[in-house]
């Protein structure tokens, strides 16, 4: 078989133009990693479990108890290890594999139990409504971009990890949106930390993986150096127009003689007839003293997070 021919696990070769699910390397590095863990597994599990079945049975039954209850553990994490490249894609498409999964299984049981008519109008309501309805068309939307941003942070770190040659992918744990865009906990594996990720130009290829105007990265808490917050700002919500209601509240019928409180200027005054009267400040007058250590909150009562608008 030529090597143009050949074929890697899980899929077909980079050769003809179609992408692997997992590459012929990782797949061989995982099984070199399952191969040690059962052997360790069954040398630590079986010599344990002997001592402790030869307490209660014939010491040659304990021993192949031991043996018997070593391999059995070992095979099973032979089996997750080798399996965990494809778990872990799994892993990556979850939320679409859950949503999948509903829709087909959904759909069963709404033709099952409604007529086809039925069937069709409710459909046309799950879908018709929320397109029609802006708010919530900007949510489903805005939950959209979760599931994007999701794939789009994992390929950026597969890129870098292929660029400086250490390091494994991180966990992409949660996303929810955020008025300015998205916010994502990430957890790191070893071989990449926060620094890595604040280096120059680090961010500016983040955001442009992620179609966003900004992204910035920082800790997610005290307790774990791996896990990691990123916010993407997509938007700039403080920047649009705010329509105050309170010039409804103004009447119209004002007339145009109508007195005017006494520390407004009267109206129709030119500047020549304002009297040039100094500002002079009162000596007597106590001066507020400022605090000597001044406190600043960041977080309001009512649990605002200002960062979810940057």
């Amino acid at each position: 078989m030529s090597k143009s021919s050949q074929r890697s696990p899980f899929g077909w070769s980079n050769r003809g133009g179609q992408v692997t699910v997992i590459e012929a390397p990782v797949a061989r590095s995982y099984r070199r990693r399952a191969i040690i863990a059962f052997w360790v597994t069954l040398g630590v599990v079986g010599l344990l479990a002997a001592t402790v079945a030869s307490e209660y049975l014939h010491p040659i039954l304990g021993g192949l108890v031991g043996v018997v209850l070593g391999a059995v553990l070992g095979a099973v994490l032979f089996a997750l290890i080798v399996a965990w490249p494809v778990l872990r894609v799994f892993w990556h498409w979850l939320p679409e594999i859950l949503l999948g999964l509903a829709g087909v299984y959904g759909w069963t049981t709404l033709m099952q139990s409604t007529p086809l008519w039925g069937s069709l109008l409710v459909v046309a309501l799950v879908v018709g409504v929320p397109a029609a309805i802006s708010p919530i068309r900007r949510r489903v939307m805005a939950w959209i971009w979760c599931l994007i941003v999701r794939h789009r942070l994992r390929l950026c770190f597969a890129a870098f990890i292929a660029t400086n040659r250490h390091g494994s992918l991180p966990l992409i744990l949660l996303a929810k949106p955020t008025p300015a865009g998205e916010r994502v906990w990430v957890w790191l594996r070893p071989g990449l930390s926060l620094r890595d990720l604040e280096q120059d130009g680090q961010m500016q290829k983040l955001a442009v993986a992620c179609w966003a105007n900004e992204v910035r990265v920082m800790r997610a808490g005290r307790k774990y150096a791996a896990l990691i917050r990123i916010d993407i700002t997509r938007r700039e919500p403080l920047a649009g127009k705010v329509v105050s209601p309170l010039p409804d509240y103004v009447p119209t019928d004002i007339p145009s003689n109508a007195p005017t409180s006494p520390g407004m200027p009267p109206v129709g005054l030119d500047l020549p007839d304002v009297p040039d009267v100094p500002a002079t400040a009162s000596a007597d007058a106590p001066r507020q003293r400022k605090p000597r250590n001044p406190t600043t909150t960041t977080a309001s009562p009512n649990g605002f997070d200002p960062s979810d608008y940057a």
